[in-house]
């Protein structure tokens, strides 16, 4: 059983994807975590700019219809959260330290920021090594 303290997570873009295309290597993972989630009543936090990532991702390597579905159904019951320019510019700082030696993205270097200083270092849903590796708490 997944410990949810504060019965919420973060989810990623890894996540998201991986729950919605059967292709996806962690697709099974992702619907057994949504079940436990689900029978937990975990609520689900995420940024825009993670959901903008999804949807694009979804329309470029699956298909416009889960891009929509992920959209017109999944987005509705997120938790978005909304932060400043302080968190920008964190995140900018963390991308340019880790931009060598980890190749991160700069939407995980908001969700890292996000994730430790706004949600309190919640549990992360995600399939993104940089999580892990950027020291966050990642269920698979």
């Amino acid at each position: 059983m997944i410990d949810y303290p504060g019965h919420r997570a973060f989810c990623d873009t890894s996540f998201f994807f991986a729950s919605l295309c059967p292709k996806d290597v962690n697709y099974e993972r992702a619907g057994q975590i949504l079940e436990e989630a689900l029978a937990q009543n975990i609520s689900f936090w995420t940024t825009w700019d993670v959901i903008s990532e999804t949807a694009t991702l979804l329309l470029y390597r699956f298909n416009a219809k889960a891009a929509i579905r992920f959209l017109d159904e999944i987005k509705p019951s997120l938790h978005i959260v909304y932060y400043d320019d302080s968190a920008r510019q964190e995140a900018e700082q963390i991308f340019r330290l880790f931009i060598r030696d980890k190749k991160i993205s700069f939407c995980d270097a908001i969700s890292y920021v996000v994730v430790k200083t706004i949600l309190k270092d919640i549990v992360c849903h995600s399939f993104d090594e940089d999580f892990s590796s950027l020291g966050l708490t990642v269920n698979r």
